[in-house]
């Protein structure tokens, strides 16, 4: 491709709308374009970004034992609400109707789909397992659509699903999917790591995301550096032992007792006013959990988990209470559980075995003192509904917890058998009896990994593109190509690597050489070629690395034997299973 015939424009300026690295840098590459909010375009560079990522994805699948089908982005609405995830999805599910007045779905992600095609295909224990899946557009009415391709509305996804005998079998298919997933990580130049994380509006039961650790993330991700545990922040767990139960024997129950605490509303004031630590009292937190009031109760000195607390409670929709919604006889600064009735209560499991806390008394100006669980007020549910925190304690070896940011890259799930009995996706088993397919859900968002390699492969100057999926291998730049045999010498060096399958992008264009190596370096190919009557006098071509600071020649005539075993190497070293 000659760059003067390229559709799409470099640009020096950073959209003012573009907060993330890669947003930046895919527009001022030119490579997407936004139609809407949360909707681009991927022009030519882009979309061959995107073709290379999804054939990796495909070549791993397929190696992992997948099945490749296409299933409609349209959807029954029914299907939605046989399987009750209508609810759950709430306004992300965008949803039309026809000219005959049926409601649709357009398909965020494809489990009743592909349900309902096993329902129909797969009837016997023989059957199974199976792997299917999908490179295909999906949609969700994201309500805050940012960071570019990082949070959209319209996605290309490569989803796989699994159908197993039975919850071994299913384990075994997960650990080759995590399996196939590292693999194709390590392709695309990407160091993921797999960490625990929450199902979500998926559903099911064991799950973990791959995360991209990088300063510009938009995920947290805490991690033990002694044991190795790993979990998104919002399934992650900590060692909740209070600080001072360590030091402190567990004391008897003392004689719950009313205190005054002018002017006290917050635990920090509160624990200054009695001179104690906030661990040593308890904090409660007002929400609406489908419509209904709910009292959270937690040690002062930790933080609720709302995605925790949402699915201790199974409800769709959790949010933080107005003061008006505040249950009749909880006083807001000074609530508690303690003497309440008719309130659906959640505890901590910290709060059961932390005796003798400071807990508000109900009533402006006043706490109690020596509030325990199980005497003075219990809870319909216990749970692990805190915030795991940098600092804390690890659960499993006792470690120091660390977080980082990172981006979500791929997900993967244990669904259970909830679908496949909702959806009446049945097989008979050895015994001819009627059993549920157990089921599993893989999914990576393929424009969220091209902006991840971006946001991973990067410096000041433009984007760094790992070889594997590179729009180009080779940038040639033709300075002063009028003079001498600048032009004719490029003209047989572009066409020679294009025989050798060395695909080239080649910068024609009557621009001085300051713009066109500095759009070399924000397209980012992985290597660029110096065609001048410089390097000519010496019978050489100039080749630089992208991600290196020192270029070297290589004579014209074995220039393009060179470069083919230059790109060959790089890729054999990105994938090592086809060196």
């Amino acid at each position: 491709m000659r760059l003067s015939k390229l559709f799409g424009r470099t640009t020096r300026e950073t959209p003012a709308e573009a907060e993330s690295i890669s947003h930046q840098l895919l527009l001022r590459g030119g490579m997407i374009c936004q139609g809407a909010a949360g909707v681009y375009s991927y022009l030519p560079l882009g979309w061959r970004v995107l073709r290379r990522i999804e054939q990796v994805v495909r070549e791993e699948m397929d190696r992992a034992g997948g099945q490749e089908l296409l299933m409609p982005a349209l959807q029954p609405f029914e299907m939605w609400e046989s399987s009750g995830r209508h609810v759950s999805f709430g306004q992300s599910l965008f949803t039309l109707k026809d000219r005959k007045d049926h409601r649709l779905a357009l398909g965020p992600t494809h489990e009743e789909v592909v349900t309902d095609l096993a329902r129909r295909y797969i009837q016997s224990y023989r059957d199974m397992p199976v792997m299917l899946y999908q490179i295909q557009t999906k949609f969700r009415d994201e309500p805050r659509p940012r960071g570019g391709l990082l949070r959209v509305r319209e996605f290309t996804m490569k989803d796989l699903y699994s159908f197993d005998t039975d919850e071994s079998g299913l384990d075994n298919t997960y650990q080759a999917m995590a399996a196939a997933y590292s693999a194709l990580y390590h392709r695309l130049g990407l160091p993921a790591v797999m960490v625990e994380a929450d199902s979500g509006a998926i559903g099911g039961k064991d799950s973990h995301e791959f995360m991209v650790l990088t300063p510009t993330g938009e995920d947290t991700v805490i991690y033990c550096g002694t044991c190795g545990y790993a979990s998104n922040l919002e399934k992650a767990r900590s060692d909740k032992t209070s600080p001072t139960s360590q030091s402190l024997a567990q004391p008897d129950l003392q004689t719950l007792t009313e205190v005054a605490t002018p002017d006290s509303r917050t635990i920090e004031e509160v624990a200054e006013f009695l001179g104690m630590s906030c661990d040593r009292t308890l904090k409660a937190v007002f929400y609406i959990a489908d419509g209904e009031f709910v009292l959270a109760v937690i040690r002062g000195d930790l933080e609720v988990n709302e995605v925790k607390l949402q699915r201790s409670l199974k409800c769709d929709l959790l949010r933080l209470a107005e003061e008006e919604e505040v249950a009749t006889g909880i006083a807001p600064g000074y609530g508690s559980p303690i003497g309440i009735e008719g309130v659906r209560i959640v505890a901590d499991d910290s709060v059961p075995t932390s005796r003798n806390l400071v807990a508000g008394a109900n009533k402006t100006g006043y706490h109690f003192t020596n509030s325990n669980y199980g005497r003075d007020y219990t809870a319909e549910i216990v749970a692990d509904i805190a915030l795991a925190r940098a600092g804390d304690l690890c659960s499993v070896c006792g470690g120091v917890l660390t977080a980082e940011k990172g981006i979500e890259v791929g997900h993967i799930f244990k669904l259970g058998t909830f679908l496949s009995t909702k959806l009446n996706a049945l097989f008979l088993d050895e015994n001819g009896e009627s059993q549920p397919a157990v089921m599993g859900c893989y999914g990576i968002g393929i424009g969220r990994l091209l902006a991840a390699i971006v946001e991973h492969g990067h410096d000041d100057k433009g984007i760094i593109w790992p070889m594997r999926v590179a729009p180009y291998q080779v940038h040639l730049c033709t300075l002063n190509p009028d003079k001498g045999d600048v032009q004719p010498v490029a003209d047989r060096l572009y066409s020679q690597l294009w025989e050798a399958g060395i695909e080239v992008l080649m910068d024609d264009r009557p621009a001085s050489p300051g713009v066109k190596f500095n759009d070399a370096d924000l397209l980012g190919m992985p290597l660029r070629v110096t065609i001048s009557p410089r390097t000519l006098a010496s019978g050489t071509v100039e080749v630089k690395r992208r991600n290196a600071t020192e270029s070297f020649n290589l004579p014209v005539d074995e220039a393009v034997a060179a470069l083919v075993q230059i790109v060959r190497s790089a890729l054999a070293a990105q994938d090592p299973a086809d060196s």
